[in-house]
């Protein structure tokens, strides 16, 4: 069973990018909005794009340097500016698969999953791939993955309002899910027989719904039962001395080959 996560704490998120992003997202309640003297001008095309979308904002707060540096984590790169906000409801995962549209190609339908990355920068980076490529949503495993927190949002560069994360208890049940709903599940993985390439070269490919990318944490890789829940394991062609990218630059790749 999915778990419901209808979130309404309060977070903080910061750089110019991640704060912009906050401000235009209509189903963001903004709080507060903190910015230094040097920053303001910067910030402020946001509220006036998020004034002629209908959208109220709290006007931003000038403050120094120094307290902005103490109201975030430390070594926060805030680039001058930071967002109060309420944290985004997201849906579980089989009610998400039911108010998505039916139709659509198989790379119209992309879902990423990541099986216990845990690093809320590679987290972020990935949320940006996937926005620029244009996936439905992030899954996740809830016990083993960070919060939205300000470092992630920042990684993602504004990704973070346009790409929903569902967390889910169980992915191995999440993927008999999405296998229900019509979609291929793809695992990313060294000992894949076949490259994502010539997966998507496959004319089968067409009786699917949408495709699933499913992903392991740098090193260990996907675990046993996750990897034996995918319909196949695919691979990226590494000829190099090197023979695996960073989990976030895999992510970019493949996305890209399967929306090529």
């Amino acid at each position: 069973m999915s778990t419901t996560h209808d979130r309404h704490r309060s977070g903080i998120l910061f750089g110019i990018h991640a704060a912009g992003a906050a401000i235009l997202n209509t189903k963001r309640h903004i709080h507060a909005v903190y910015v230094t003297a040097q920053t303001e001008k910067q910030i402020r095309p946001f509220f006036d794009q998020a004034k002629q979308a209908g959208l109220t904002r709290p006007a931003p707060v000038t403050v120094d340097k120094a307290q902005l540096d103490k109201m975030l984590p430390e070594g926060a790169v805030h680039q001058g500016v930071a967002v109060q906000a309420q944290d985004l409801h997201t849906p579980p995962l089989d009610k998400f698969c039911e108010e998505m549209p039916k139709n659509g190609t198989i790379r119209e339908n992309i879902f990423v999953m990541l099986d216990q990355v845990t690093d809320p920068h590679n987290i972020g980076a990935i949320l940006r791939s996937a926005a620029v490529f244009g996936a439905k949503a992030l899954i996740v495993q809830d016990r083993h993955t960070p919060e939205i927190t300000g470092t992630l949002a920042k990684s993602a560069s504004g990704a973070v309002e346009h790409v929903p994360i569902l967390r889910e208890t169980n992915l191995a049940r999440a993927l008999a899910q999405l296998k229900d709903q019509g979609f291929l599940c793809a695992g990313l993985d060294e000992r894949g027989k076949i490259t994502i390439a010539e997966m998507t070269a496959d004319e089968n490919l067409s009786s699917y719904h949408g495709i699933v990318l499913v992903m392991g944490a740098e090193g260990d890789g996907l675990r046993r039962l996750t990897a034996e829940n995918c319909d196949i394991l695919v691979r990226l062609p590494a000829h190099g001395k090197i023979e695996s990218l960073n989990v976030s630059n895999a992510a970019a790749v493949a996305l890209y080959e399967l929306v090529r």
